[in-house]
């Protein structure tokens, strides 16, 4: 692990109390949650081997560690003083504290609301924390795969942790909808298979850590079944109080809900006439957009089969984009040129990237779950997705964040906020085409429909947790609603979007960021432009600042 205690090569800030702080805290919640470890790369490899068992005492000792944070904070300023002393605070530590009193009290909030204990979704729950740890893991060395067999003989312990967190939830009446238990039945089911992707991890697949890993996730699986479904509710929908609480930690600030309804629903409207006329470009008049999408899907000039294919694309369009980008648009640090595509074998559905570790040895990656019922992608579709999870999108934003002489290790490994990150993502997307790199009228159209994508999202996502008038006035957003709508506003396969709509309707809140998060950077630009900054000076000096809540960001880069 690359401390803050001593300073990284070249800094020019010696690290502050509030560093150091930061940093024991980090390994403090590295040592509590090992995956956590794993991705952040923390040096102690001994935690490789460990896995957290998400009982509710795991998450009374997490909510603690960050109760003990707040006050160290508050401790620490109220110690500052105009003398100048080494312990004062200075702007990094004032902005350093201002988004730890956000993000910790924020999850201290949803731990007492007992959000930790009901934890269950399709995405981003214990049993898919689980499960994609070992993706991470290093499989080519002896203690690579020791560790690997180490970490799997805990997950028994594990999801009979979990298993009493949603005991303890269920007993408060908070349950998870029932098409999310579903969904994580389904994924058990998979993980205890024959052909579970626990075979594939370099441990043997007959040893007695596979078995019974695997045994353990079936036992999960009818444990929700004979446990939860009955007390499941139907409706999808989590109502105003809870999602306000979600938005604001994805979106990264609390923000008027009925009036973001009200915009996308207007973006979306001039999107799709942006579409119409690239369509009569392509095609002429007659044409209609999803003609369009199925021309674009037969046209062999954009059409891409089978997986390994599909993942040297994503490998050489990363390459070309950062050999593209760098020294003329963004200043890219050398130790993050490389960024790894790969195919995940969970076969979700999901495209994502995981950021590099905090001693830059392990590259950030692009990781595609392609179903396995998947074999035809098309890159019209999916070039600005290779810009969104590359450069210039999350792989130089969290480059340049962990590669930071400046920030300490809570804020370059730990504190990621949805807005800030997906936000910069999408507008990255946007971003390539305002340089040029969309001219082919086939991408173009792939980027709007990334852009519709992401707006019918905000509708969809507050309207169905709002319990929201449709469009039309003519009843309530429900699942069944919003399937129609999301199908009607993208070109995404079935598969993927049957995935994607399960996501947002057991995840809320977090859908919204990418479109709102991109709102909210497109108007700091704008904000900044006007003041006189160059476009790279902007992107320079907002990137610095790691994932923090976009209106702090706009205090920070902005004059006035």
């Amino acid at each position: 692990m690359n401390s803050e205690t001593t300073p990284r090569p070249g800094a020019e800030r010696q690290p502050s109390i509030l560093d150091a702080a930061c940093d024991a805290f980090v390994m403090d919640l590295a040592e509590l949650t090992p995956t956590d470890a794993t991705a952040w790369g923390v040096a102690d490899e001994s935690l490789n081997s460990e896995l957290q068992d998400f009982s509710p005492e795991y998450w009374e000792r997490r909510a603690q560690l960050m109760r003990n944070m707040l006050m160290d904070v508050d401790a620490l300023d109220e110690s500052t003083d105009d003398s100048d002393d080494d312990d004062d605070f200075d702007d990094v530590d004032h902005l350093t504290a201002a988004v730890l009193r956000d993000r910790l009290t924020l999850e201290l909030d949803k731990h007492h609301a007992g959000e930790d204990l009901r934890l269950l979704n399709n995405i981003e729950s214990p049993v898919q924390i689980i499960r994609d740890t070992f993706l991470m893991m290093d499989t080519s060395t002896a203690a690579g795969r020791d560790a690997i067999r180490g970490r799997m003989a805990k997950i028994p312990q594990a999801l009979r942790g979990y298993q009493e967190s949603l005991s303890a939830a269920a007993g408060q009446g908070h349950v998870a909808a029932i098409r999310q238990i579903d969904k994580v039945i389904s994924q058990c089911e998979a993980l205890a298979d024959t052909d579970s992707m626990l075979n594939n991890l370099g441990v043997e697949a007959h040893s007695a850590e596979v078995q019974n890993a695997k045994r353990a996730f079936g036992e999960l699986s009818a444990w929700l079944g004979d446990n939860l479904v009955s007390m499941a509710p139907a409706r999808d929908a989590v109502g105003r109080d809870r999602y306000e609480l979600f938005a604001h930690e994805f979106i990264g600030d609390e923000i008027d809900l009925d009036e973001a309804y009200k915009w996308s629903l207007e973006r979306l409207h001039e999107v799709r006439e942006e579409q119409n006329a690239l369509v009569r470009e392509l095609y002429g008049p007659d044409i209609s957009i999803r003609q369009a999408f199925h021309n674009l899907n037969h046209d062999e000039r954009y059409t891409i089969h089978g997986s390994d294919n599909l993942q040297k694309w994503m490998q050489n369009t990363s390459d070309a984009a950062v050999a593209a980008l760098d020294g003329k648009y963004f200043d890219i640090p050398a130790e993050i040129r490389t960024l790894e595509c790969r195919i995940d074998p969970a076969g979700t559905g999901a495209i994502y990237y995981t950021p590099p570790t905090d001693d830059l040895q392990r590259p950030g990656r692009m990781w595609w779950s392609v179903p396995e019922s998947q074999n035809t992608f098309h890159t019209w579709q999916e070039l600005t997705t290779v810009y969104h999870e590359g450069v210039p999108g999350h792989h130089l934003q969290c480059g340049t964040t962990v590669s930071s002489d400046v920030l300490n290790m809570w804020r370059r490994t730990a504190c990621w906020i949805s807005g800030h990150g997906e936000g910069w993502a999408l507008y990255a997307e946007q971003l390539m085409a305002d340089l040029g790199f969309h001219e082919d009228l086939g991408t173009r159209l792939g980027l709007l429909d990334s852009q519709r994508l992401r707006l019918a999202r905000v509708a969809l996502d507050i309207g169905v947790h709002l319990r929201k008038q449709v469009p039309t006035n003519t009843g309530v957003w429900d699942a069944s609603y919003a399937k129609w709508f999301l199908r009607e506003n993208t070109a995404m396969d079935e598969a993927v979007m049957s995935f994607e709509l399960n996501r947002y309707l057991g995840w809320p809140g977090q859908a919204p960021s990418y479109a709102l998060g991109q709102r909210l950077w497109e108007e700091t630009r704008d904000a900044a432009l006007a003041e006189g900054q160059t476009l790279r000076e902007f992107h320079a000096n907002a990137l610095a600042l790691g994932s923090i809540p976009m209106s702090i960001l706009a205090k920070e880069v902005l004059n006035n």
